[in-house]
Formats: structure tokens, C-alpha cells, sequence
């Protein structure tokens, strides 16, 4: 089977929450729903084969497209589109292909039954991910295919009125993850960020936001670990820990986004518990899965 991480643009409205869900799960098997109210985004995970996939998530942004306005839309974090990025993530490493074809179905599909723009990213178009495309929001990215900067590469040559654009792509698995901190304005939560981001020189293939979180009264780091063996999970808690002390804050707690790769839960347990040279192929269940015919 595939997985799909889909994020769409409303975590308040429970009754739009619940029919994006039920469309989902209309073709596929639904693993998890995580929804914020200050982001106002909910992020779901679903896996099925190639064909259940694209049908589950052409239903679940097809609700979307109709319930979602994003004139009406405020949430703390970046967004283009009612269904703002739709990835298509091998379980398995050797089945990207699978999934970067079954990415292109689905784009193909949003574009010209749904008629929504579509820009792919990952795997579909290295070098891009969704921040290319959601610099400068909705009226930002309208503003380039205008002056023909970009144009999309499925359905209409125009954003969405209501809806906006979907981003649609194929990627490896990562890890969604959000340190809040107490004691912090956004400022210092920025701060923070730029230290641990790769592309301020922090870990390798870690992407943070600094955001204001006001209905939760906090500050966060908001992170994507593109590459969780090469940046391990205990050590950027470690380190946002020292930073934020640094500045008179501390760190208040955690989220995860979504779900975890095993590998990755494997690793942090064994760094908290001081085991020497443990890793994935430690655990009992994952030895299992890579032997099992």
C-alpha cells in the first residue's frame, strides 16, 4: 500500500472536518486525523493501493473545494489552497515510483474533474516543495502566474476564487513535529527556528516556522523532518531546549503531527535510554516486517 498525508485549510469547523473524513474513507483506510485550531488546519493519514488513494482524495478535496472559502480563512499557518498540499508517501523505500505515478493520477484527476489548479513539487518536480509555491499566500502566488513566473501543471491557469490551488506531490516519509514554548513571543519562537532550520545552517532537512499559537496562549517551532536518520529527534528537542533557555523561555511540551515512522520512534527511545549502538533493526516487529515473505 501507499500512505497519503493530505492538509486542508480548516481545524475550527468540526462539521467540515468530519465530511472531509468520511470522503476519505469512503475508498481508503483512515489512520488519523489531527486538527488546530490556531493553525486552523487538520492534517489526515490514509493508505490504500494506487487506485483507492487517488479515489479517496479526489472525494476528500472535492469536499473541500465546496466547503472550505479562503477569503473567510485566518490560521497561523502558510496555505494556497481549501486542499493546501496532497503528498503521496512509499511505505516501503522502493516504491516511490508507484507513488510518484500515482501522485501524477491524482493531480491529473483534481485538474480536470475537480477544476482546480494544481503545482507539483518532491518527487514530480525536484528542487520545489510547498513553500516555493506558498510565498506570498493566495494573492502572492496569483501575482506570478500572472506575470508567468509559474503556471500550473494540471487544470485552470487561475487560482480558485473560494478554493484557491492544490499542491500535489510525491515524498519520502517524514516527521511533522511542533515544540511549543512558554515564555516566548513569536519573535524569540523565529529566532529558535532559524537556528534549527537547514537552510540557516541547523540540521540537515529540517524546515521550522516561528508561530503565534493565541487561543493556546503559546509560541511554537513548527517543524517538517525531511530526513529523520540524519536528524535525530531527541537531539533538535535537545537543542531548541538550550536555545529557548537562552533567551528566558522554556520548552512547554510537543506534538506530533500525523504519524511517526517506527525507525524514528526506535531511535529516540533508544538515545533516552542510553543504549549503544541501538537502531531499527533492534526492534523486534520491524525485523519481523523486512524478513517476513
Amino acid at each position: 500500500m501507499l500512505e497519503s498525508v493530505p492538509n486542508f485549510s480548516e481545524g475550527r469547523d468540526r462539521a467540515t472536518i468530519d465530511a472531509i473524513g468520511e470522503a476519505l474513507a469512503a475508498s481508503a483506510r483512515l489512520l488519523d486525523v489531527h486538527s488546530d485550531v490556531d493553525h486552523n488546519r487538520s492534517v489526515f493519514t490514509l493508505v490504500g493501493s494506487e487506485d483507492q488513494l487517488v479515489a479517496a482524495l479526489v472525494g476528500g478535496v472535492a469536499v473541500a473545494r465546496e466547503r472550505i472559502d479562503l477569503r473567510a480563512h485566518e490560521g497561523a499557518h502558510p496555505r494556497i489552497g481549501a486542499a493546501d498540499v496532497v503528498p503521496v508517501v512509499p511505505v516501503v523505500a522502493g516504491d516511490m515510483e508507484r507513488a510518484v505515478a500515482c501522485a501524477r493520477e491524482l493531480a491529473r484527476r483534481i485538474g480536470q474533474e475537480l477544476e482546480l489548479p494544481v503545482f507539483v513539487y518532491g518527487e514530480l518536480a525536484p528542487g520545489r516543495g510547498p513553500a516555493f509555491f506558498r510565498r506570498g499566500g493566495p494573492a502572492g502566488l496569483q501575482q506570478r502566474l500572472d506575470r508567468g513566473e509559474l503556471a500550473p501543471d494540471f487544470g485552470p491557469p487561475r487560482l480558485d476564487e473560494r478554493a484557491g490551488g492544490v499542491v500535489v506531490g510525491a515524498r519520502r516519509p517524514l516527521v511533522a513535529f511542533n515544540v511549543n514554548l512558554r515564555g516566548a513571543t513569536v519573535e524569540v519562537a523565529k529566532e529558535i527556528a532559524s537556528v534549527v532550520r537547514e537552510r540557516d545552517g541547523g540540521f540537515p532537512g529540517v524546515r521550522a516556522l516561528g508561530l503565534d499559537l493565541p487561543r493556546a496562549g503559546v509560541a511554537q517551532v513548527s517543524m517538517n523532518i525531511e530526513d529523520w536518520e540524519a536528524a535525530a529527534l531527541h537531539e533538535i528537542v535537545a537543542r531548541i531546549d538550550t536555545e529557548a533557555q537562552a533567551r528566558g523561555a522554556e520548552v512547554l511540551g510537543s506534538e506530533l503531527v500525523g504519524l511517526l515512522p517506527a525507525g524514528a520512534a526506535a531511535a529516540a527511545a533508544g538515545a533516552a535510554l542510553r543504549i549503544d549502538g541501538f537502531d531499527a533493526s533492534r526492534v523486534l516487529e520491524l525485523r519481523l516486517v523486512d524478513t517476513d515473505p
